[in-house]
């Protein structure tokens, strides 16, 4: 594992935001504060619809939040940058390139010379499982197959800030937990900081540094867990089961409440 630290520093102090409906506003985001440090892997978890994704979607740039501030090394979040590469809960996929192509098109745009470009595309499909499916196009694909190409399509670009949308929601159980110990090996290899939203506590606790558990909508934050286990992690390990006890019983508290 390489010691260089390639990721970001991530900060967002007191972020809050709303959506406006029928006339009104509908709070999401309440004075969201939190730290990633570079090369860091943030998980987080939350009831469903609390505005976890609406976070990611400020991170990267996509939007603006109502109040507060979102900085990447000193400076304000404000538009999309190719460092930050996001990996949506839906593939994405351009239908009219194959799923090298699809894969390969970060690296297009910045001008890699063709032949480093092919090494890196080769070696990330066979990663994910896809080298057969080289030249096959979007349609051809499985919806699972189609996210691992996502996946593919992220990771190939060495990002600074990874953002992961519940990345593997759509994959079946074996795959997702191929997956899981992929984006951590790439992870611990390329040191890029990792913010991923999952509905999986497991999921979080096998591959985050830290897990940020949300309230239910609008967004605060409940509690920050570090999880200092060493990588890999067993699932069975007793203090990665008391973390998982711990987050239920603050997500299951959360929902009684709602």
């Amino acid at each position: 594992m390489t010691t260089q630290q390639a990721g970001v520093n991530i900060e967002i102090d007191k972020v809050s935001h709303h959506f406006s409906l029928e006339g009104s506003d509908l709070p999401v985001l309440e004075n969201i504060s939190l730290q990633v440090r570079p090369g860091e892997f943030v998980a987080l978890l939350g009831p469903s619809g609390c505005g976890k994704s609406t976070l990611l979607r400020l991170l990267a740039g996509l939007e603006q939040p109502a109040s507060g501030v979102l900085a990447e090394e000193g400076r304000a979040i404000i538009a999309p940058h190719p460092s930050r590469v996001v990996v949506f809960q839906d593939p994405t996929l351009y239908p009219w390139r194959t799923v090298y192509d699809n894969v390969g098109l970060g690296l297009q745009i910045r001008g890699e010379s063709k032949q480093a470009a092919q090494t890196r595309i080769d070696a990330m499909l066979q990663r994910v499982g896809l080298k057969e499916f080289a030249r096959a196009w979007p349609h051809q694909l499985s919806g699972g197959m189609a996210q691992r190409a996502a996946l593919a399509r992220a990771l190939v670009n060495h990002p600074r800030l990874l953002i992961l949308d519940e990345p593997l929601g759509k994959l079946d159980s074996l795959t997702r937990l191929r997956m899981q110990q992929e984006i951590v090996d790439l992870w611990q290899e390329q040191r890029f900081t990792t913010l991923m939203v999952t509905h999986d506590v497991e999921e979080a606790l096998v591959m985050a540094n830290r897990v940020v558990v949300f309230s239910a909508r609008p967004a605060r934050v409940l509690d920050i867990i570090e999880v200092e286990q060493a990588y890999p992690r067993r699932r069975d390990d007793p203090q990665l089961v008391a973390l998982r006890s711990r987050v239920l019983a603050l997500l299951g508290a959360e929902q009684a409440a709602a």
